[in-house]
């Protein structure tokens, strides 16, 4: 193909469309690599998604991904298919830098994190690394080693983070699939930021390996511009890898329960939580861009009781070990690689040293007991249906918005931390629940706005099949931004 335009028109398309293209021979994996390639070209001086481009190592993918396809024998369920990867996840070839001016570039770089290898035995084709702040730390994608990374909607607005770039890839059409890291929203934050679907599936359900020091928190999951696409990819990159330890029980493929039956959530009891119990501030934009989809949910046969789970906020739990986690990862550096770090990352390490061991032991106690409350809660209720976050997008370069306090009276009293915005995001991964955000408007400037579906451990594929409800009916869909 040499059509421009149509090349072009390739980056709008999600997964399974070019999937199909391929098939019937509309048009080839070289071609949408190609058209690829062009618009992060186009895109990236401007939102500054990635940090590293494979281009001849892509276009060698897609050459032999074209060729499967002529032969009507590809290989896997995303031959050809385009996909980002957020660079926080090890890929042979090149240095895994985390955004961080700390990481030594030396050695082999030989292997591939699971998710990664999956998605090459699949057949997919990696375009790039996406950006992240250091170490994937905060709910926004900023570091002093790759800069700030933007939003498409509004250039002087964050993508948000930790995978924001990410994020910023697939709304821009540079790529239709990425891979992020979810610790305590990173998937889910800039998703909702930038208007498209991001999914935290159920703990360990993605291996992820090595195992950093925030790990019992953190999920690998599917961004994607709907939930359809979202499921694929994660088919493929699910499943049991030797070198995590906490993966449960293999699941049945997602993509199987999109199509089981054409009433999607006819039945399902959804909990609506506007505001945790009057506990968080939502913006009159996204509380009411949130119950349309709520009520768009009781349209589509699912029964809704405005309802709250016994949550009280549990950012002090969730501060102790995401710290505590912090202090453990720069504990080998000496003071000259310490000041390479991020001040945030520095101040929260800090922190972090500050707690002792039984400090540490109250916060896991305290997280079972939350674990255990949403567990009982989830008895009552199949999904819980909150706002993804009270705000949209703010200023780039920034932790947290004008006017955030940390929480009066706690160790982090006055630091304008990113959980003081991101409240309906870290408590489901302390409890290590599934949980996805799904566009549901703009406000006032344009800017996206997502509502989160969650369910019980291992409920999944209730929350994307609520999802792709949503979507078929027609309530997820929001202007393109103006990169696009």
């Amino acid at each position: 193909m040499t059509d421009h335009t149509l090349l072009t028109d390739l980056t709008r398309l999600s997964a399974h469309q070019l999937l199909a293209g391929y098939a019937r021979g509309d048009f080839s994996p070289v071609d949408a690599v190609r058209a690829v390639l062009d618009r992060i070209d186009t895109v990236q001086p401007l939102v500054n998604a990635f940090v590293r481009i494979d281009s001849g190592a892509a276009l060698d993918a897609a050459e032999k991904s074209a060729a499967r396809w002529r032969n009507k024998e590809p290989h896997g369920l995303l031959d050809g298919v385009p996909v980002s990867v957020k660079d926080l996840f090890l890929q042979s070839g090149g240095p895994t830098l985390r955004g961080s001016r700390t990481v030594r570039t030396a050695g082999a770089w030989a292997e591939d994190a699971p998710a990664v290898a999956r998605l090459r035995e699949h057949g997919a084709v990696l375009v790039g690394k996406t950006t992240t702040p250091e170490f994937g730390w905060k709910g926004v994608t900023d570091s002093p080693l790759n800069g700030v990374t933007r939003n498409p909607y509004d250039l002087s607005r964050t993508s948000g983070g930790s995978s924001g770039g990410s994020a910023a890839a697939v709304a821009t059409g540079a790529a239709p699939l990425s891979i992020g890291t979810d610790g305590g929203g990173s998937v889910r934050i800039p998703a909702s930021f930038c208007g498209i679907f991001g999914f935290k599936p159920t703990h360990g359900r993605v291996p992820l390996y090595p195992a950093g020091p925030f790990s019992t928190l953190a999920h690998a999951g599917p961004m994607a511009r709907d939930a359809a696409d979202a499921a694929l990819l994660l088919d493929v990159i699910s499943g049991p890898d030797w070198r995590d330890w906490s993966q449960p029980a293999p699941a049945a493929p997602l993509t199987s329960t999109l199509t089981d039956g054409v009433n999607g959530v006819k039945g399902v009891r959804i909990a609506y939580s506007p505001s945790f119990g009057g506990q968080v501030a939502v913006r009159p934009a996204v509380a009411s861009a949130v119950r349309r989809a709520v009520e768009r949910l009781a349209e589509l046969g699912a029964y809704i009781e405005e309802a709250d789970p016994d949550i009280t906020d549990p950012v002090e739990t969730f501060h102790t070990l995401w710290f505590g986690g912090a202090a453990r990862l720069v504990q080998p550096y000496g003071e000259d690689r310490r000041a390479l770090l991020d001040p945030g990352l520095r101040e929260i390490a800090a922190a972090g040293e500050r707690y002792s061991a039984l400090d540490y032991l109250k916060a896991v106690d305290a997280r079972m007991e939350l674990g255990r409350r949403l567990g009982r809660f989830h008895a009552s209720y199949d999904l819980l249906v909150t706002p993804t976050l009270p705000i949209t997008a703010f200023e780039a370069g920034r932790e947290s918005p004008p006017g955030a306090r940390g929480v009066p009276g706690s160790r982090s009293s006055g630091q304008r931390r990113w959980t003081t915005w991101t409240p309906f995001t870290y408590p489901f991964n302390l409890t290590r629940q599934p949980a996805a955000t799904v566009p549901c408007g703009v406000d006032g400037d344009g800017l996206p706005i997502g509502v989160q579906l969650v369910a019980a451990r291992h409920g999944d594929a209730l929350v994307m099949r609520a999802a792709h409800a949503l979507y078929e009916a027609g309530a997820a869909r929001i202007p393109e931004p103006a990169l696009r």
